[in-house]
């Protein structure tokens, strides 16, 4: 029994011990599980120096930083950092020094981020045990990093094997010096795309580096002939250098490659022949050269290339004729061989045995003979081109065997039989783009409906056979093309009228119809097209058509060139050089989104219809060379975007409208209309003064008479006048000033001010103030207003606000203060008054301009605001030749806090919230001392707390407008987001938010914007001006990070306006916290 219990006990000490024992093992685990101190502490200082507004790092000193995301370390005792692996992040800060602190680094990537500044000086040399390096996409900068090397390590091997930088802002030389890159032994992989590199391509590299199996130098600014001594990277599977100036021939060491995939050198400068060594390189896959100026013939062996997928040599000097041999690439997805010298016939080539190709193109050459049939067995082919060429021949059956055939065009060439070719086209089940333009020369269109059969083109959306000499009428069977966008049946000799049916189309937004023999009146029916009339069905019109460029008429407005892409065409209709007749029909300012309007050379007559000044977009309009009479609207003023406006050799009288753009165009857009007078034709509109009457008559004037009509005129006149006087003492004796809906202005709206009386002071109703005004009702009579304006003298004008016209008014005391006189339907304009009226005098906040009183009368509605020294931030920025120099960084920041500041007041503290709807740099005003007020809150309307849109009439500019305002009624406060991201990229390229008549990636400063970043262009962004004076390019960088998050396209996305107004404080305390480490 005591046995048994002495075994007990011994059981449990030992369960004991080794329960104890394995609590100090796992402590002593934990122990040595910690960081490395150092690293730890590195890493610190690395996320204090950046930030993530999408989501923030939550590294601290609670937890082991092995555990941190995206941090991994080793497994030795000192447990070092190994790894930083955080790639789209939404970081924005600068890489701190700390970071060289962490000595066994072997991963770093940080891609795909917003990262910006040069790398910490003696980058690789500190991280000397990096094998991936990744800071792609980003917006890092300085010279070339690879510079920063100590140099007295030059026998240093570094194990280094990824290296990709691409897609950021470095520049300078890429120098044979460098210490990394001559010790990068184990290097496999070299991207430097798309950043500003110059000077010769390194070729040294693969000497350095002989593993090397990617290079990649493409979109930088590298010079001069590419080296032989690329010839030494053997192992090279992969080398790009295309989208640089490189000159020269490309050297005959390259075909040495045998293991070369991919050789990619576009759009350089590169000259010569295309050697015949090329052919021994049999694994190639991708071969990419074209837009340089090689020269010469295809070599005749490229069949030797039996692995290549795509081959591209179009925009070059190549002639000859496509080698026979070609057709043993039958591997080819894609060959495009357009805009050479090319020639002979096409049916040498056996395209039967391309059974992936998917992409043909063969235009603008000079192949000859028939079509060539064999293509029709290439299966796959979704997109074909062979126009510009002299092929002859019919369209054949055995298209309808190309099921996935899309785009096809063969304009320009001398095929026959229209009728046979769309009769068999319209089986095309997925042709969208059809082309046909310049063939079947004189032939008849044509024109039954029921050419058509049943589900005929169902995705046809491009639909063009101009330039043809067709004869015929417009044919009805277009009618069922229901997806039609563009349509182009210009220059043929079509007759009789246009149809109305054209209106019902429901995606046509380009009709061209021009130099034909239509004749009759144009049908109100055409202009019911509701791809023109809403731009939010525009915008949801698809356009996937576009694989290739295409061919269109010379009455594309940007240029004259042959190919060009449908999405740079911009919305428009185009009838004229034909024979109609008839007045243009009002109806024509229903459709919103026309940008151009073409209608000269016909016989219109009647007037120019007011309603065209509802086509806000347009910038074309031609209507020269007609019968129009009476005056040219001065509404069409208000096109603001309208640069081309030619009414020339018509019949119009009076003035020429002034102002805007009227002032800029040139006198011959005017001329053949003697009766027109005034503007640019610098031509009096002073009518002669009459002939006196003769002496015998003058002697027959009944003298008594006149001198007693004049007496009685004088006593009736009188007398209303002092009636009058006593009635308006009467009334102003009975109204209570502190009534805003009753306090009386008597001055009629189309009265003469300058006929108010001098002595009438104390008859004129007084000028409702606010507390804010620092004055009392008693102080300011309208009298005094009309004196301070100098009766509403043009001269005072000082802008244009919501509403109205807005003068400065100058009171004896000498107080400044801007006075807005609303004009318009004021019936309509009630409920919008009053909110501003009402809303304003309790919205008190530093950046927003105050409202200090109104007047309010059935005739006359006025809005008294404080006067702003230095007028708009548009004038300065835009209007004043001198005004942006005067803008230094620091200004242009401390205007963005302030505006966005007064935006947080509208949107978080006023009650109600307000929604502003008409965010702009002219509806931000400044002070003396260059402080932001946000003003003109004349479109504004009233939404509840707790509410998150109102439905309404779409109000803005465009320019600012949000992309979603065009898909629904709706203003939002993100829409307001996304307009001060407009006016915060204003003030940081300083260009307009939309600038006419550019194409349109560049035309809209956002587009613009996001492609510069895109191409890592990212110092063409900021205004030359901040760039000259030395300003702080990351404050620049971080702000612009801030705009670009403003106006994402999905509004979900974009910030509230209070963590704007955070981030734009937090950027100058950023840059002092760097100075300080």
């Amino acid at each position: 029994m005591i046995d048994e219990k002495m075994r007990s006990k011994s059981t449990g000490l030992l369960v004991i011990s080794i329960y104890l024992l394995s609590l100090s093992v796992f402590f002593l685990t934990v122990s040595e599980a910690v960081c490395n101190l150092q690293d730890r502490d590195s890493l610190l200082l690395f996320s204090t120096n950046v930030s993530s507004p999408l989501s923030p790092l939550h590294w601290n000193t609670s937890t082991d930083c092995c555990s941190w995301e995206g941090i991994s370390c080793d497994d030795s005792p000192q447990n070092r950092v190994t790894a930083i692996l955080l790639p789209s992040r939404g970081l924005s800060g600068t890489l701190p020094p700390s970071v060289l602190n962490l000595r066994r680094l072997s991963q770093l990537n940080l891609s795909y981020n917003r990262l910006s500044g040069p790398l910490p000086q003696g980058f690789f040399s500190a991280l000397d045990q990096l094998t991936v390096l990744d800071l792609s996409y980003n917006s890092f900068n300085g010279k070339s990093p690879f510079e920063q090397s100590s140099t007295n390590e030059s026998n240093q091997n570094f194990p280094i094997q990824t290296v990709d930088l691409s897609s950021n802002l470095f520049q300078g030389d890429i120098l044979t010096g460098s210490v990394f890159l001559q010790g990068a032994v184990r290097l496999t992989s070299f991207n430097v795309s798309n950043n500003s590199f110059t000077g010769p391509l390194p070729s040294f590299i693969c000497t350095s580096s002989p593993r090397l199996t990617k290079l990649d130098l493409s979109y930088n600014k590298f010079t001069g002939v590419i080296s032989q001594g690329l010839g030494r990277c053997s192992r090279l599977r992969v080398l790009r250098a295309g989208f640089n100036k490189l000159s020269g021939e490309i050297p005959k060491e390259i075909y040495s490659l045998s293991n070369l995939e991919e050789l990619l050198l576009p759009a350089n400068q590169l000259s010569g022949n295309i050697d015949d060594g090329i052919t021994s390189l049999t694994k190639l896959r991708l071969l990419d050269l074209y837009f340089n100026q090689l020269q010469g013939e295809i070599p005749k062996n490229i069949g030797k290339l039996f692995n290549l997928r795509r081959l591209q040599l179009h925009i070059n000097n190549l002639t000859g004729s496509v080698p026979v041999s070609l057709s043993n690439c039958t591997k080819l997805v894609k060959l495009n061989l357009r805009v050479n010298l090319l020639g002979g016939t096409l049916s040498n080539v056996d395209f039967s045995r391309f059974q992936s190709l998917s992409v043909l193109d063969l235009g603008n050459n000079s192949f000859t003979g028939d079509f060539p049939s064999t293509v029709y067995s290439c299966k796959n082919l979704t997109a074909m081109r062979f126009a510009g060429n002299k092929l002859t021949g019919q369209i054949s059956p055995q298209v309808l065997e190309l099921e996935s055939l899309s785009f096809f065009t063969f304009s320009q060439n001398q095929m026959t039989n229209i009728t046979g070719a769309l009769s068999i086209l319209q089986h095309c089940k997925r042709l969208s783009t059809l082309i046909i333009a310049r063939n079947f020369y004189d032939e008849t269109l044509p024109s039954n409906e029921d050419f058509l059969a049943p589900g005929a083109f169902p995705k046809l959306q491009i639909f063009g056979t101009g330039g043809s000499r067709l004869r015929g009428v417009i044919p009805a069977w277009l009618i069922k093309l229901k997806s039609v966008e563009l349509m182009d049946l210009s220059q043929n000799q079509l007759v009789g009228s246009i149809p109305g049916w054209l209106g019902t189309l429901p995606n046509l937004f380009y009709l061209d119809l021009s130099s034909n023999l239509l004749t009759g009146e144009l049908p109100k029916e055409l202009f019911q097209l509701s791809a023109l009339m809403s731009q939010k069905v525009y915008d949801a019109t698809e356009r996937s058509y576009l694989e290739l460029p295409v061919f269109v008429s010379p009455n594309n407005v940007t240029s004259n060139q042959q190919y060009n892409q449908i999405s740079s065409l911009p919305p428009a209709i185009y009838v004229n050089k034909n024979n109609l007749n008839g007045t243009i029909p009002v109806e024509i300012g229903q459709l919103k989104v026309l940008i151009v309007i073409e209608l000269q050379v016909n016989n219109f007559t009647g007037s120019i219809p007011d309603e065209l000044s509802n086509l806000t977009n347009l910038e074309r309009l031609d209507l020269s060379n007609n019968g129009l009479s009476g005056r040219i609207p001065w509404s069409l003023t208000g096109l603001h975007f309208m640069s081309y406006f030619n009414v020339a050799n018509n019949t119009l009288s009076g003035q020429i409208p002034t102002g805007a753009q009227f002032d800029a165009f040139p006198k011959s857009y005017f001329e053949g209309n003697p009766l027109l007078c005034g503007g640019v034709l610098l031509t009096s509109c002073t009518a002669p003064s009459t002939q006196p009457s003769s002496t015998k008559t003058r002697e027959k004037v009944n003298t008594p008479l006149v001198v007693g009509l004049v007496i009685g005129i004088f006593f009736g006149v009188s007398l209303v006048l002092v009636m009058l006087a006593l009635w308006v003492m009467d009334k102003k004796r009975r109204v209570n000033p502190g009534d805003s809906e009753h306090a009386a202005l008597e001055i009629s709206s189309d009265a003469s001010y300058s006929e108010v009386p001098l002595d009438s002071e104390k008859d004129i109703s007084l000028v409702l103030l606010f507390g804010n005004s620092g004055y009392e009702a008693k102080d300011l009579t309208i009298f005094e207003l009309l004196k301070a304006t100098n009766n509403f003298s043009q001269a005072n004008i000082i802008g244009c606000g919501g509403f109205g016209l807005v003068y400065k008014a100058t009171l004896d005391n000498g107080t400044n203060l801007a006075v807005k006189k609303l004009t318009g339907d004021y019936g309509l304009m009630e409920k919008e008054f009053k909110a501003e009226v009402e809303v304003l005098s309790r919205a008190k906040h530093e950046n927003l301009v105050d409202l200090q009183g109104y007047c309010v009368h059935e005739g006359a509605r006025i809005l008294i605001y404080s006067f702003m020294e230095n007028g708009s931030l548009d004038f300065w920025l835009h209007e004043n030749p001198e005004g942006p120099a005067q803008l230094d960084w620091s200004k242009r920041l401390h205007i963005m806090r302030g505006a966005s500041c007064g935006l947080a007041y509208m949107h978080q503290v006023c009650e109600p919230h307000i929604v502003h709807r008409d965010i702009k740099s002219s509806n931000i005003l400044l002070d003396g001392s260059f402080k932001a007020y946000l003003g003109d809150f004349g479109l504004s309307r009233l939404i509840l707390p707790y509410r998150t849109h109102v439905t309404t009439e779409l109000v803005g500019t465009l320019g600012y407008i949000p992309p979603e305002y065009g898909q629904a009624w709706v203003a939002t406060l993100r829409g307001d987001v996304y307009s001060f991201g407009v006016v915060m990229l204003e003030l940081l390229t300083g260009k307009r938010p939309m600038e006419v008549f550019k194409p349109k990636v560049s035309r809209e400063i956002v587009a613009w914007v996001h492609q510069m970043r895109k191409d890592g262009t990212l110092e063409e962004v900021f205004d030359p001006l901040l760039r000259e004076k030395g300003s702080d390019e990351r404050e620049m960088i971080r702000v612009l990070d801030i705009a670009c998050m403003c106006v994402n396209q999905n509004p979900m996305r974009r910030p509230n306006i209070q963590q704007v107004v955070d981030w734009l404080n937090d950027v100058s305390k950023e840059e002092a916290k760097e100075e300080t480490m």
